[in-house]
């Protein structure tokens, strides 16, 4: 009897985003861990290129994926009370952060009205922002969950406001099905090529820049995104998803005609 090779490709069981800790990991700190560590350095990092980027203390700020506030201790102490805004997927963290690593004035400072969570980027606080970052919350989703952020961000951003991403970049001469280590643009951790984020943002008012490296430990790449005013449509995009649901609803149409 002939049998039929199988081949399978290993792939890494995807992160709990959603995981829950105890008092005990707590305690011994899982929470800073699991954010991504390197706890004082990344979060000074941030304050200082924002600041180096012209965050004035008077701007109100968006901090997606702010998780236990490793970059938010610091922007909640730099800016003006009630300026600082996160938003981030997973309550267990957030509670925790804002529990045990702000003090009674940082609490002071920090409404929890100015904190959500959502799985979906929902930025709505009913104001507009002058600067936000995504910092290592590109490296751990899909290209579309991009887009969407993109999208969703670019509603809440004032005619002008930047909103600064990091992402592991894939160079432009490896194959897109090559497996190097942990560098693949279909699993998480995700490495993805610069003109996948173009094509992301080319369905919101956002101008791309490429800035590169910053003093990431771990190699991370900046991008800022500029929210425009009028921007270009990107016709070729909407034009194909608009022939796509024509397409669609006349198949449909046809088989209920039956």
């Amino acid at each position: 009897m002939t049998t039929i090779e199988q081949r399978i490709e290993e792939l890494r069981p995807e992160r709990d985003y959603g995981r829950e800790f105890t008092a005990e990991e707590i305690a011994k700190g899982k929470h800073r861990r699991y954010v991504g560590g390197y706890w004082d350095s990344v979060g000074k990092l941030q304050l200082d290129f924002l600041r180096d980027q012209g965050l004035r203390p008077d701007h109100r700020f968006l901090d997606v994926g702010c998780g236990s506030f490793r970059a938010g201790r610091h922007l909640v102490e730099y800016l003006q009370p009630g300026n600082y805004y996160g938003i981030d997927i997973n309550p267990n963290i957030v509670q925790a952060g804002y529990d045990h690593e702000l003090d009674d004035d940082q609490r002071a400072r920090l409404p929890v009205e100015n904190l959500r969570i959502t799985n979906r980027f929902d930025a709505d606080f009913g104001v507009g922002f002058y600067m936000a970052i995504a910092q290592s919350v590109f490296t751990h989703i899909p290209l579309n969950n991009i887009r969407l952020c993109l999208y969703r961000i670019a509603k809440v951003m004032r005619p002008g406001g930047v909103f600064y991403t990091t992402f592991y970049e894939q160079r432009p001469d490896v194959p897109l099905d090559k497996v190097k280590g942990h560098m693949q643009t279909d699993a998480n951790t995700f490495w993805y090529y610069r003109a996948d984020l173009r094509w992301a943002a080319s369905f919101s008012p956002w101008k791309l820049t490429y800035i590169g490296k910053w003093g990431h430990p771990r190699g991370q790449r900046m991008l800022k995104f500029t929210r425009v005013q009028n921007p270009p449509i990107n016709r070729t995009a909407t034009g194909v998803a608009y022939r796509t649901a024509r397409r669609a609803v006349g198949k449909y149409r046809a088989i209920r005609s039956r």
